[in-house]
């Protein structure tokens, strides 16, 4: 009977240590973009168990270790024109990301191609992008299409969905006691957790359509289609039917988002119709 009440007592015990650990994570409520005009304002939980600056510095040391082994590889931007298009694509969305966070202008951005046949494209915390030349090559991507998938990861480093995703990682883990992991106020292994939510870990419903909407306003904004984002899902879907690609492994898709595209496209077609008028104004020559 003693050693029965002791073992509950040890079990309340590491159950209620385990509770204050989850409640001292330091979560907040953050607002990490503005509405723009698909009006995203969803409130983010974010916890103190995993920095947000100490996360950016740790995508930029794995986006140059993953170009150092596409380097070695011979896989590194190897075909010019490619990389120049993904690049010149990227520099008209980029232009656009003030519209939701104005601190974007100050990111070290750098946008790469990975030559691959995998289906696949994303974007680290502060700006690091990749595009496997497999995605382009094989879905036949028009400018429009490209725009669309570059459009969608941006909107992912936009949101910031690395930390949301890390933070509810890291005081999961501290709520199933996996308190080893956790070193005073930070995770000691943030390169694994951002592997984790970079790469392996789908987003939720909730992150990938916030990052539609918001792709979809910057092609808009940078002058292509943002139409063009059902017909890059569509072929996508098509592809799924064989195997499942890299890119949809980690971004889950339903029968109700060609419809939102659709929507949301709507709704920014103003803004489309005003930059490809603004890009065609032939300006008159200066001078007398």
């Amino acid at each position: 009977m003693f050693s029965l009440l002791f073992r509950r007592h040890i079990f309340l015990g590491y159950g209620l240590c385990t509770l204050f650990a989850v409640f001292a994570t330091g979560c907040q409520t953050v607002q990490t973009t503005q509405a723009g005009a698909v009006g995203i304002d969803r409130p983010q939980r974010v916890s103190s168990l995993v920095d947000r600056n100490d996360l950016t510095r740790q995508a930029s040391l794995q986006y140059t270790e993953t170009l150092k082994n596409a380097d070695k590889k011979a896989s590194l931007n190897t075909d010019p024109v490619m990389t120049e298009r993904v690049r010149a694509i990227a520099a008209r969305l980029i232009e656009q990301t003030p519209v939701f966070r104005p601190d974007a202008q100050q990111w070290n951005w750098e946008v790469n191609v990975i030559q691959a046949d995998d289906l696949n494209a994303w974007c680290m915390p502060g700006g690091k992008i990749a595009v496997y030349s497999g995605l382009i090559d094989r879905l036949k991507l028009s400018d429009d299409e490209v725009a669309a998938v570059t459009g969608h990861e941006i909107a992912h480093a936009l949101r910031e969905h690395s930390w949301e995703k890390a933070s509810e990682m890291a005081v999961a883990n501290v709520g199933l006691g996996v308190l080893g992991a956790v070193v005073g106020k930070g995770y000691s292994d943030l390169g694994g957790l951002l592997y984790s939510v970079t790469f392996q870990l789908p987003h939720s419903r909730e992150m990938e359509t916030e990052a539609d909407r918001i792709g979809v306003e910057l092609a808009a904004r940078a002058a292509f289609d943002p139409r063009a984002a059902i017909s890059l899902w569509q072929k996508m879907m098509q592809m799924e039917k064989g195997s499942t690609p890299a890119f949809l492994s980690t971004h889950p898709s339903s029968e109700n988002r060609q419809s939102d595209l659709a929507h949301y496209a709507e709704i920014v077609m103003p803004l489309y119709e005003k930059a490809v008028a603004g890009r065609t104004t032939v300006k008159p020559p200066s001078g007398k």
